[in-house]
This record gives structure tokens, C-alpha cells and sequence, in this order.
């Protein structure tokens, strides 16, 4: 466990050196502001953490009819994890399979959070993908295979004017035990791997001002773009 602290501690400094970087490039096309509940983490009596950030995001009407479709959902799953390597530059990426998605420390076998396949669901009005947690360093043994996730959701929200649209995001973990708050204490915990989520979070959340959305690796609605399928609540393929 002093290796994960120390891990955590090591990569603090290039997070926040890749975060600002990424925000300081690229031309903005849409307006991001955080947004997030006053109790954005918490931690129950059983070492459950919930942490929610959010951000309102303000763009061009016909933008959000162009991307309210889910090979774009599945985009924005898959820009989530390419943030994620690159404020990290590259330390930190994230490896595929068939049933898993796996946030490897440089190389296997260093597993920080191995998740399951995505599950994914979409309406007129709200998109939601939705990775379980399966185990990792980071996750302590309580918490593996549990009801645990990581989720990204996207809602709809009354047009701003004609011309213009809005959206609310939130980045959800909920019922995630982590291995840290249980070796060290819960203090250290929210004092640096969950200080470093939020960052992390807050930074992807105002990168969405690029519109920006990645081509995803797998590609699985990628063939719908035209008919405009949906996915339903069963779907467990994709980024």
C-alpha cells in the first residue's frame, strides 16, 4: 500500500501539468461551467465514496442535434479516457477487451481499475454510459465485483434561445471502496486520491468546450450514426 500512496503522490505533479495544458489549447466552440451539488463527495459508514462533478454546457443549437446520436455518446465515453492519458501524459492509459476496460499504470500486470464493458442507454433527453467496477489496486476487496461504477451522463436542458442550447453533465463513482481510505485512513484518502479526481474530472468537464469527442476504440454504434438506433438499457458493448 506505500506504493499506491506513493504512486498517487508521484503523479499529482503531472496531472496538474497535463490538465493546464490541455485547457490551454485548441480553439473553444462551446461554453463549459462546473457545476457541481454542494456534497459532491462523500463517504458512508461503510467506506462507500459517491463523487459527483458536473458542468453545464452551453452550445450551438444545431452542434447538439448533430451529436445527440449514440456513436456520439460513445464518443464522449472514449474522450473520457483519452483526458485521462494525456493529463497524464501517457502515464496512465486505458487497455481493452472483450468484456473489460482495464486504467493501466504504464504496462500489465499494474491495474489501478479494471471495469467491466460498458453498459449504455439513450433517449431524446438523457444519455447515460455506465462502466461497473470489477477490482484494481486502487479498489479494496470489499468492493470488488459489487455494485460499484463509474458513469457519465448527459441531460438535456431548455434552450438557452433558438440558437442555442445547453446540456448538464455529470461524472458519477458511487458505491466504490477505495483500497487507500481502508490501508491508510479516509482523511488521507479525500486529501489526495479523491482531490486528484475531482481535478481530473473538473479538467475533462471544461475540455468539453472543444466539442471535441474522440472516435471510439471499439466503434460499436459507429454503423447507426445514419438510422439513429438507440441502445438500450441491456447494452454492454462499446468504448
Amino acid at each position: 500500500m506505500a506504493a499506491a500512496v506513493a504512486l498517487i503522490l508521484g503523479l499529482a505533479l503531472a496531472w496538474f501539468a497535463g490538465i493546464r495544458r490541455l485547457l490551454n489549447r485548441s480553439r473553444l466552440v462551446a461554453r463549459s461551467i462546473i457545476a457541481d451539488p454542494e456534497q459532491h463527495t462523500t463517504m458512508d459508514a461503510r467506506g462507500a465514496v459517491r463523487s459527483v462533478q458536473a458542468a453545464d454546457v452551453t452550445l450551438p443549437a444545431g452542434a447538439l442535434r448533430e451529436i445527440w446520436t449514440p456513436m456520439h455518446l460513445e464518443r464522449l465515453a472514449r474522450t473520457y479516457w483519452r483526458f485521462l492519458s494525456r493529463c497524464t501524459l501517457g502515464v496512465i492509459h486505458v487497455s481493452y477487451d472483450e468484456s473489460s476496460r482495464a486504467v493501466v499504470l504504464l504496462t500489465r500486470p499494474f491495474v489501478l481499475l479494471r471495469f467491466h464493458a460498458p453498459d449504455y442507454e439513450m433517449d431524446a433527453d438523457r444519455g447515460v454510459v455506465r462502466w461497473r467496477i470489477a477490482r484494481g489496486v486502487l479498489v479494496s476487496r470489499s468492493g470488488h465485483d459489487g455494485d460499484g461504477y463509474l458513469q457519465i451522463e448527459v441531460r438535456r436542458c431548455a434552450a438557452v434561445d433558438p440558437e442555442t442550447a445547453r446540456v448538464h453533465v455529470e461524472v458519477e463513482v458511487a458505491n466504490f471502496y477505495p483500497a487507500l481510505a481502508s490501508a491508510v485512513a479516509r482523511w488521507f484518502y479525500s486529501a489526495t486520491q479523491s482531490r486528484i479526481h475531482v481535478i481530473v474530472t473538473h479538467g475533462f468537464l471544461r475540455s468539453l468546450a472543444r466539442l471535441d469527442l474522440e472516435p471510439s476504440v471499439v466503434g460499436r454504434y459507429a454503423a447507426t450514426e445514419d438510422r439513429g438506433d438507440v441502445p438500450d438499457r441491456s447494452d454492454r458493448s462499446g468504448t
